[in-house]
């Protein structure tokens, strides 16, 4: 599938997608464009049979400075006699929101993993997009806010959904009540990222490209194997969860990468996994 967008930009390399936020001059504010060509990204890299592992990461100095307020300001100050009733503009509301929220929703549903490499400022939105990712890692210029109680809003994309699943319960409610700003330091002591790589992006571009070809090495089969069975989990039991893996591996254990994993072990050299 072909991709192209104004905003975003997706580079393959081997078995590594990166997607790019390509909207320098803005500093990378989500608008209707991105909402719009997210999830045709996401469906591009999902198409493509070679690759395993999606890197998500931002041209220019900021990763993202969230949503695009001046877009959003002029939908609301709209004239009210263009809509033909408060029921139809209130209609038109939910259905914007709920088109961002399949857009954040269609890079969490991904079945390979992803890797945000963050530097710069990721505010609101950006904080949405990278709670669905898998992994998290960031510059040591990293600056992270779930800013949307300073503007009025309650934030709707998924943060509030997906975040608890990833630092505590304390954390979430004092960064979500307060807005606050928070840097890479105090974001990977609460787990918010794994990792802090160096001053600036490309050298945590650089260390998301390591991990992804770390991972891209195993077979893909059972990677994302391995993702399905962390995302089942959510909301069952672990008895629930077990039998889900049991028939996981049914299906899929007796595939031509297990044999050559145990063929490349007994002959002493590293496995070269097919995904079949």
């Amino acid at each position: 599938m072909e991709f192209s967008s104004e905003v975003l930009s997706l580079e393959v390399n081997g078995h590594v997608a990166t997607l790019w936020l390509d909207r320098e001059e803005a500093r990378n504010a989500m608008g209707r464009a991105l909402w719009r060509d997210l999830p045709r990204a996401a469906a591009a890299v999902e198409e493509n049979p070679s690759v395993r592992v999606l890197i998500i990461a931002a041209r220019g100095p900021h990763f993202t400075v969230g949503l695009d307020l001046k877009e959003l300001g002029g939908a609301l100050v709209e004239s009210p006699d263009r809509a033909p009733s408060r029921a139809a503009s209130n209609a038109s509301s939910y259905g914007a929101v709920r088109t961002m929220q399949d857009s954040v929703t269609s890079i969490a549903s991904l079945s390979m993993p992803v890797i945000a490499a963050i530097h710069g400022y990721c505010i609101g939105g950006g904080v949405d997009l990278i709670s669905a990712c898998d992994i998290r890692l960031c510059a040591e210029d990293a600056r992270f806010s779930v800013r949307e109680t300073k503007v009025a809003i309650v934030a709707d994309l998924g943060t509030l959904q997906r975040l608890p699943r990833i630092v505590s319960a304390g954390h979430v409610a004092e960064l979500a009540f307060t807005g606050k700003d928070i840097d890479a330091s105090r974001a990977a002591a609460i787990g918010l990222v794994n990792w802090v790589h160096g001053a600036s992006g490309d050298e945590v571009l650089q260390a998301a490209i390591q991990l992804a070809n770390e991972i891209a090495a195993n077979s893909p089969l059972a990677v994302r194997g391995t993702k399905a069975v962390l995302a089942a989990n959510d909301g069952h039991t672990v008895a629930e969860g077990l039998e889900f893996v049991a028939r996981w591996n049914t299906m899929y254990l007796q595939s031509n990468d297990l044999r050559e994993a145990m063929t490349a072990f007994i002959e002493k050299r590293p496995a070269v996994f097919t995904g079949t």
